[in-house]
């Protein structure tokens, strides 16, 4: 019997290289972790024109010394859950810093945290009371009767119920990853909300704890928000720029403001459960937000693989509205990933840009001639063929996300 020789000192040298290259590594890393990092986040120069209890109004200033090439505002809004800096998480990969960039004078609430003075506040007093003084406040400020108004994910549903309410003081509405029809079982967020006790969590809690809507968060898929982003982190700790970005975006995460009760508890039963938003059946205030009082053109913009608001939570909503000018645009990636990706970065605000000015010149055409046709007159859906790059890795500069909503 001839016996197989093991090549042992090739092992060896193997074994050699890799300890090398190992402690390159370790020395990189230590350099990088114990070094200067540059984390800060929401750096986009603004200031604060407006302050009502804990909500604050944010306006970027412009890029050029001749201001914003698109005379009416935006107002961004974004959700009660986490805060608005994602939307201006770094420099060169900020929504915000983008959208000033395209020539739009931006403003953006701030709804800071709520404390025990807040438990009571409802949804009515988020739309028609805050959302309303800063909608009026900036149109005195412009002297315009209507201005432009982007919502995010729940931001988004606000905005809706807002301009159902108030559709004479908006000119357009964007929705991005917006829920708008609650009654899919396609989201495990869905499925978990029909089944919650929403009296008894509110009744115990008073405003809903931001902590533990981050661990809920985390347990809609555990394996990657919990172990499978720590893994990459270390599999890239000596990537200063991969730390960097990472760092940022704990942050955020964890920058969870409390949710004012009576919001949530109105916000679980009359949404998740009862779906009344899309009926038209919902009511804020004693009014009923009626979605064909929506006639302002709506641009609705969603995900393709968000696990927290998948395409059937929003598609609907463009059948349901009054407008004839309507367009879905459906993005291959997720949740976080609109807004935080090199890749949807360049597809999510050009858009924006260009769909907001093509409305802006048929406007003023239109004062020039009344009988001017308005455009879209047919419902147009944009949906993306390509199949999506890396869904499946994390976390770098190039747009991958280390967070809970991942692609």
């Amino acid at each position: 019997m001839e016996f197989v020789k093991i090549p042992l000192d090739r092992i060896l040298q193997k074994m050699a290289d890799h300890a090398e290259k190992m402690q390159d590594r370790l020395q990189k890393a230590k350099d990088v972790l114990l070094g200067s990092l540059d984390t800060e986040i929401a750096t986009t120069p603004c200031e604060i024109l407006y302050e009502e209890d804990r909500v604050r109004l944010k306006h970027y200033k412009p890029l050029s010394s001749t201001g914003p090439t698109l005379k009416t505002p935006l107002l961004v809004v974004y959700a009660l859950v986490n805060r608005e800096t994602l939307l201006d998480l770094q420099p060169g990969r900020s929504a915000v810093q983008n959208l000033v960039k395209e020539g739009l004078d931006v403003y953006m609430i701030d709804w800071g945290y709520a404390t025990r003075k807040d438990r009571y506040l409802t949804i009515d007093d988020h739309v028609s009371g805050f959302m309303n003084n800063i909608v009026d406040f900036i149109r005195r400020r412009h002297r315009l009767p209507g201005i432009n108004l982007m919502g995010v994910c729940m931001g988004g549903t606000f905005s809706i119920m807002y301009a159902a309410l108030y559709p004479q003081k908006i000119k357009n509405l964007i929705t991005t990853v917006t829920p708008s029809n609650f009654d899919t079982d396609k989201g495990l967020l869905h499925i978990w909300a029909k089944g919650i006790d929403a009296d008894r969590i509110t009744e115990a809690y008073g405003n809903i704890p931001g902590d533990m809507l981050n661990i809920a968060f985390l347990l809609l898929n555990p394996a990657r928000l919990m172990i499978d982003k720590y893994v990459g982190f270390m599999e890239n700790v000596d990537n200063k720029t991969f730390v960097e970005n990472f760092v940022r975006m704990e942050r955020w995460i964890f920058d969870s403001p409390d949710i004012p009760g009576e919001t949530f508890r109105q916000f679980i039963k009359d949404c998740y459960q009862r779906n009344l938003l899309i009926q038209g059946k919902l009511k804020l205030g004693g009014r009923r937000v009626d979605l064909q009082k929506i006639t302002m053109p709506l641009l609705n913009i969603y995900g393709r693989y968000d696990h927290l608001v998948p395409p059937e939570a929003c598609e609907l909503l463009t059948q349901r509205v009054g407008s004839k000018d309507v367009e879905d645009v459906r993005l291959d990636t997720g949740h976080i990933g609109i807004y935080v990706s090199s890749k949807s970065q360049k597809e999510l605000v050009p858009k924006i840009g260009r769909w907001l000015r093509e409305r802006d010149k048929v406007a003023r055409e239109g004062r020039k001639k009344k009988d001017s046709a308005a455009p879209g007159t047919a419902r147009k859906v944009t949906r993306q063929t390509k199949p999506p790059s890396a869904r499946g890795q994390k976390g770098t500069a190039e747009g991958k996300e280390n967070t809970r909503a991942g692609e």
